[in-house]
């Protein structure tokens, strides 16, 4: 009893220090934000902190300029569509890892996570050589159809993890009341494990909307925000790559509020 009561104390110093740890550690990775944000409502003509004056001059710009918004609307686009494709692919390959059984499973299980554990740039140049060979170079298909791939291991990863923690029990059971296979992973399985699909269907979409290197090998005249937002970074400089960055950062956190709204829980559906 003794021992246990020295223990209480020891944990609580720790679990303390690991709060502290953990708040010093966030507020190091959002320090930027306290720079990024400001800057955005500069009056001044270039990148300066703090700023001289507050003006909602480079949201202007940004909404303003046709460049910006064609490479807006495209990244949505392509997110859009590289989250539907690999949400669908990345589903059925979890599906076929964790309730399959056939030879080379483990295999297939390890070949899943490659594009995201081979270098992007490697990745890049692997899929630029086999694009320019079909002529596929230039478009936002091309660019959907990379990212789809890239995306993939995401959805496998939390979708078969999602299927690993889900009681089995529950879809036989349907099945045993006169339900389909296929109805009974419709109607059970999958709003059981709607919080993963939908944590999925999310970094699916960010890995799309975020991602410029691959758009920089395919994407060719066809420019996206990220491309847009190198560019700026390379050529302007102003405080319009400020104010797209605080549309972003926005944008993201709309959508993990969605996110945290719509995978919460799981209501069985009859």
């Amino acid at each position: 009893m003794i021992e246990r009561l020295s223990t209480t104390p020891r944990l609580s110093r720790w679990m303390l220090a690991l709060r502290v740890h953990t708040a010093l550690v966030f507020l190091f990775l959002m320090l930027p934000l306290l720079i990024v944000f400001p800057i955005s409502f500069s009056s001044s003509p270039y990148l300066r902190f703090p700023p001289p004056g507050l003006s909602l001059r480079w949201y202007q710009t940004y909404l303003n300029d046709p460049v910006w918004i064609d490479a807006t609307l495209r990244s949505l686009k392509i997110a859009a569509v590289t989250t539907a494709l690999a949400s669908l692919l990345g589903t059925l390959l979890a599906f076929s890892i964790v309730r399959g059984r056939y030879w080379g499973r483990e295999a297939v299980n390890q070949l899943a996570a490659l594009p995201i554990i081979v270098p992007t740039i490697v990745y890049s140049i692997a899929v630029y050589g086999l694009f320019s060979q079909l002529r596929l170079i230039g478009l936002w298909q091309s660019i959907a159809l990379a990212h789809t791939v890239y995306a993939i291991p995401f959805v496998t990863i939390i979708v078969a993890a999602g299927l690993r923690t889900f009681d089995i029990a529950q879809e036989q059971a349907a099945m045993g009341l006169g339900a389909s296979h296929l109805q009974a992973v419709w109607f059970i399985t999958l709003p059981q494990i709607r919080p993963s699909l939908v944590s999925a269907a999310f970094l699916a979409f960010i890995a799309s909307f975020d991602e410029l290197v691959i758009a920089m090998f395919l994407g060719g005249s066809n420019m996206t925000l990220p491309k847009k937002m190198f560019d700026n970074i390379l050529l302007e400089i102003d405080p319009t790559i400020a104010a797209v960055s605080v549309l972003k950062i926005t944008l993201v956190s709309v959508l993990l509020g969605l996110a945290t709204r719509f995978g919460a829980g799981a209501r069985l559906t009859v």
